[in-house]
């Protein structure tokens, strides 16, 4: 049977799986505060359509309230547990079911069950506020098994704690031309893929969103992550078929149960 991803830019994906709809980190903005969409239109009216969102970590980039007010009545909202107390405006989206989890909660939807994980990431809610919750990734299990990693760094036991996955949807840049710690570039996204025993992977979180006035510095960070990530997985993962999307493209994959 077979899973389908869409990207639509930064961390934001539609994954299909046994006729469910799940949206990762919705982000539907042409600007986000000194950030500017310098690629690929803003996602259409019918990527906000889903059965269960997933929010990774506090971030504005992953956590936008504004786009998760244009989910429909009724959707499903999983976000880091403690995010209501962190980011009021959490609180005002009451045409959503929102649950907070932790790292090895499971929550069912339909015939998925979505498994919170550890991320190595840092929890705030910046750039102001004392709060915080630990970020996550998450394991999406139907048909297959799909891990949204959100934002987060290598560390010791991601193998035992996403587990094998049949495709791994992975960060391998960010929003400007430098990564801080917590977070995987395209070599490091690479040796975590050869951790994670996927047959698949599609790199996100990168050549989206850039500093406003800031287009020539450091451009290679912007436009080249993806490329950089097929190359190096080719290296790590040599198993692994790397499915590099345009913004708004789709990839069916076939997983075997």
């Amino acid at each position: 049977m077979p899973v389908e991803i869409t990207w639509w830019g930064h961390a934001t994906c539609t994954l299909r799986d046994s006729d469910v709809r799940v949206l990762t980190d919705p982000l539907f903005a042409r600007r986000l505060a000194h950030l500017r969409r310098r690629r690929g239109a803003v996602p259409p009216p019918g990527a906000w359509q889903a059965d269960v969102a997933l929010v990774s970590h506090l971030h504005a980039d992953h956590l936008h309230v504004p786009s998760l007010q244009r989910l429909a009545p009724g959707t499903r909202l999983l976000v880091p547990r403690g995010a209501p107390r962190a980011v009021p405006g959490l609180r005002r989206l009451t045409h959503l079911t929102v649950t907070e989890v932790g790292a090895g909660d499971l929550t069912r939807v339909g015939d998925l069950v979505v498994r919170a994980v550890p991320a190595l990431h840092d929890g705030r809610r910046l750039p102001v506020g004392p709060h915080r919750s630990p970020a996550l990734g998450y394991v999406v299990e139907g048909e297959g098994r799909t891990y949204f990693a959100g934002d987060t760094g290598l560390f010791d036991t991601m193998a035992k704690e996403v587990g094998p996955v049949d495709v791994a949807l992975l960060p391998v840049g960010g929003w400007g031309p430098y990564l801080g710690e917590g977070h995987l570039d395209a070599g490091r996204a690479a040796r975590a893929l050869a951790r994670l025993g996927a047959r698949s992977a599609v790199p996100v979180h990168y050549g989206t969103y850039w500093p406003i006035g800031m287009d020539a510095v450091r451009p290679h960070e912007f436009h080249a992550p993806g490329e950089e990530f097929v190359r190096l997985a080719a290296e790590y993962a040599p198993s692994v078929a790397v499915h590099r999307l345009g913004h708004g493209e789709s990839v069916r994959l076939e997983v075997a149960r």
